[in-house]
């Protein structure tokens, strides 16, 4: 009789929770914190943090085949459904507005790409494979579904780690620019006052995402899922016949969508695939990653300036990451700094919405020659 009693506790998740499970349970409350108490993207940590909290108890299966949690990520992210419906919800919900008016920003949202391609190669330099380099240069993007989107296809087994070191960066935004984007520029720079933009038509609105569409699919094929959703869901927005469904893309699917993929990503991170040296080296690179793309865009609007008779204040070179619109309101708050009269927010939206495409375009690029 007590053979059995001591053969059924051994069947029990008491019995079989190891060290590595508990300190999972840690980072899941963790992030839960920052979440909850902190307001650090609360819409993708809370199921983040949730599924990492389940997925290490012992003998669920939610992450065998046919398992709850596997079904989230086998289907919806694996096989890449998730992200791009993400991106749909994205474009009903951007205003292309300021880079049709300063089209020059579309430069800076491609600089900004400097960072991803920094991180890959010291992600290659640190012993990392190229697929797996690639999956963590693209964190340098601020770009959370575009990240998952290339680690799903390109390195699996690093999504967990990848997936919390682009969304942990991106609300760290207010942190990690401001330092850069005073190192590499002057007072007298940072107070360039830029002229109102030019107003916008609608047909100018709705002509964009067919052209850039066009442009982009068409320069790299391996960028349309991601491309063609968010052109999609811009124009839902912004052809004026379309509203419920601009609506439901950016409010319920987009809400559904982002429960799955938290999940989903959560799951991943047992303590077995996440408890490593390599996720060290994962969340140092997706720092250098962050730098270096806001290094790359005020560089380049300061080789801009060399050239143009209108100067741009190359603050908004630091808004290229794909944080939208955190990166941009940053940005704005540091000019304002500078010059009270100084009102950055709509031109650096420029290039923090052209990051989103570049960061798009960068993961195609990838997946193309990889």
């Amino acid at each position: 009789m007590d053979n059995q009693l001591v053969k059924i506790f051994q069947m029990t998740g008491f019995w079989n929770l190891t060290f590595g499970n508990i300190l999972m349970w840690c980072i899941a409350f963790i992030l839960l914190y920052l979440a909850i108490k902190k307001g650090v993207e609360p819409l993708l940590l809370v199921p983040i943090s949730f599924g990492i909290f389940i997925v290490n108890f012992p003998f669920t299966g939610l992450m065998e085949e046919g398992g709850l949690f596997y079904i989230f990520f086998h289907y919806g992210i694996q096989n890449e459904l998730i992200p791009p419906l993400i991106f749909l919800g994205l474009g009903a919900m951007t205003d292309f507005g300021p880079v049709i008016a300063n089209p020059k920003t579309l430069l800076l949202g491609a600089a900004a790409q400097l960072g991803v391609y920094a991180a890959f190669l010291a992600a290659l330099l640190f012993g990392f494979s190229i697929p797996e380099a690639a999956t963590i240069g693209i964190i340098g993007g601020a770009d959370g579904p575009t990240t998952i989107y290339l680690a799903a296809n390109l390195a699996p087994h690093l999504l967990g780690a990848v997936a919390v070191a682009a969304y942990s960066y991106m609300a760290l935004v207010p942190l990690i620019i401001p330092p850069v984007a005073r190192i590499l520029t002057t007072k007298k720079e940072r107070a360039i006052i830029m002229k109102q933009m030019r107003e916008v038509s609608k047909t100018e609105k709705i002509i964009f995402p067919i052209l850039t569409s066009i442009v982009t699919i068409l320069l790299v094929p391996k960028a349309a899922p991601l491309v063609a959703m968010f052109m999609l869901g811009n124009l839902f927005m912004e052809c004026g016949v379309a509203e419920r469904l601009a609506q439901a893309s950016r409010e319920a699917l987009l809400n559904i969508a982002t429960i799955i993929l938290g999940l989903g990503i959560g799951a991943t991170m047992s303590a077995e695939n996440f408890l490593r040296v390599q996720t060290i080296y994962i969340f140092l690179l997706g720092v250098v990653a962050f730098a270096c793309s806001a290094a790359g865009g005020v560089l380049i609007a300061k080789l801009m300036n060399l050239f143009l008779k209108e100067k741009i204040n190359p603050l908004i070179g630091a808004a290229g990451v794909s944080a939208v619109p955190m990166a941009a309101r940053v940005v704005h708050l540091i000019g304002a700094e500078e010059n009270p009269q100084n009102y950055l927010l709509m031109h650096a939206m420029g290039p923090n919405v052209a990051g989103v495409i570049g960061t798009a375009v960068a993961a195609g690029i990838f997946l193309s020659v990889i």
